[in-house]
């Protein structure tokens, strides 16, 4: 079973139809015993990452999170819900992340020209580091597959970390793996099959 953490900030829904239409079983909680319990953790996140963090903390599965994870359990942070595994974020503030991916992360606009929308919104292709390996969560993904992004932060200083990028004026991270702790900056809940895949692919990690 996955456990999708439910702590106010996030689109279960969409993310719960997209693991039944995968048949994989993925359920919205805030309860202890079943996150402890699952075989995978998703942690989804919209909106600004001091308030995200906040909730976190307050509902308790900030810590919970960052033990599962160090125990070897699979983790996906999904949008913001990826930049909050990252050690610290600059957006409106200087917060603190789940430390569990090193990097920061920053507005990009500064950085991509005037001529170029902020936020980022839309598809864009995905592009996969030559250096290393391909990510399992990527199996059956092919470079210039396009995927859904929302986004005015990125992550920075994470190379050891990316698996996967995408061009916006400039490259920015798209996804990051930590051994058993993933990220992505894109929705795969709304990236059509492609996202679909790659969810599955989660799901028997």
């Amino acid at each position: 079973m996955i456990a999708i953490i439910d702590y106010g900030v996030g689109n279960l829904f969409s993310l719960t139809s997209s693991f039944r239409e995968i048949g994989k079983e993925a359920v919205p909680t805030r309860d202890e015993k079943l996150i402890r319990t699952a075989d995978r953790l998703i942690l989804p996140g919209v909106g600004a990452f001091g308030d995200a963090a906040r909730k976190l903390r307050e509902s308790g599965m900030f810590d919970l999170v960052r033990e599962e994870a160090e125990r070897g359990k699979p983790v996906l942070g999904i949008c913001l819900g990826m930049q909050l595994l990252f050690e610290r974020s600059f957006e409106y503030g200087e917060y603190e992340g789940l430390g569990l991916v090193k990097g920061e992360v920053r507005p990009f606009e500064p950085l991509v020209g005037e001529k170029l929308d902020i936020p980022h919104i839309g598809w864009n292709a995905l592009s996969f580091p030559k250096e290393r390996e391909k990510s399992p969560v990527f199996c059956g993904i092919e470079e210039g597959d396009c995927v859904y992004f929302v986004h005015s932060y990125a992550g920075f200083d994470c190379d050891d970390s990316l698996i996967a990028w995408t061009e916006y004026g400039i490259p920015l991270t798209a996804a990051v793996q930590q051994e058993n702790v993933y990220g992505m900056q894109f929705h795969p809940e709304k990236s059509g099959s492609i996202g679909l895949r790659i969810l599955k692919n989660f799901a028997e990690l």
